[in-house]
């Protein structure tokens, strides 16, 4: 759970999404990230290997949190949020905190449920979508090996935003959902240049439930468990395009298709300009070779 490096920050590791360590999505944590530049911070999200770590620094009013993959820094993300909200909590107990973020401020609230264990809501900034150019969508499909007949009609593709830029491409089944194939390489260069953080690939299974899978090549990985930056962005993606009643609570099922099951809880407020609030779990994890 728990590492120390010499002349270093006290690292913690906890997964999001999931009460159990076998699922969800692992994140660094360090809750006390005062001093370090961003070469530190680039070099601990390196060493600890997971797809992000998150930073905290507290202050007066708030924590200044910054997010580095292994590979770079990101705007924001959503499950070590959630994650470094339960470590958080464990040891200063729950409430309501302020992150600020390079995206905007993003409140974060944590409370016990009956069970005992933490849940963390985040509430992302404002989120907003814009339209997927034609000639990105024909480089995706032809990356991800889809062709326009895979696409759900009543879920047009689009990308959304909610903290971090998000292509939204919904498959008509869940067969072409687990069917994922592409070429790393050429889906990092496209992503690198479009500043997109993950592609958000759906599922509508019914009306409040959907399954989602996220490459991530910009992190380093070829695909996230749980994308909770994702999550405010679908919801945002929904609200704006009238595809649910709002205010609604929908479910995103993550992960089943890499062994590493999560479950995000994503709420969609009625009001255009309130952020969406994504719910979770977050366990800690051993630390490797422990």
């Amino acid at each position: 759970m728990t590492t120390t490096p010499t002349g270093g920050p006290e690292v913690l590791r906890y997964t999001a999404f999931s009460a159990d360590p076998a699922g969800g999505n692992p994140a660094g944590v360090v809750l006390d990230a005062t001093g370090l530049d961003e070469e530190r911070m680039l070099a601990i999200a390196a060493d600890v290997g997971y797809s992000e770590t998150a930073f905290l620094v507290p202050g007066a009013d708030g924590l200044d949190v910054r997010y580095f993959s292994p590979l770079a820094e990101v705007s924001f993300c959503g499950h070590a949020t959630i994650a470094s909200a339960v470590a958080h909590a464990e040891r200063h107990g729950g409430g309501d905190l302020t992150y600020r973020t390079a995206a905007g401020p993003v409140r974060v609230s944590t409370r016990r449920a009956p069970d005992g264990s933490w849940r963390a809501t985040l509430t992302s900034v404002v989120p907003r979508t814009i339209e997927l150019s034609a000639d990105d969508l024909r480089t995706l499909l032809d990356v991800l090996g889809w062709s326009p007949d895979d696409l759900d009609p009543d879920l047009p593709p689009r990308t959304a935003y909610a903290g971090a830029w998000h292509p939204v491409l919904a498959a008509r089944t869940r067969e072409r959902l687990a069917a994922l194939d592409y070429d790393v390489a050429v889906l990092g260069r496209l992503m690198a240049e479009r500043g997109w953080t993950t592609v958000d690939l759906v599922h509508r299974q019914d009306a409040r439930t959907f399954h989602a899978r996220n490459p991530f090549p910009p992190g380093g990985v070829v695909e996230d468990p749980a994308t909770g930056a994702a999550a405010a962005a679908l919801g945002g993606y929904l609200r704006e395009g009238g595809h649910v009643d709002v205010p609604a609570t929908v479910t995103v099922l993550q992960g089943q298709d890499m062994g590493r099951p999560s479950v995000l809880e994503v709420t969609i407020p009625a009001d255009p300009a309130a952020g969406i609030a994504v719910t979770g779990t977050a366990v800690a994890l051993p630390v490797p070779g422990s």
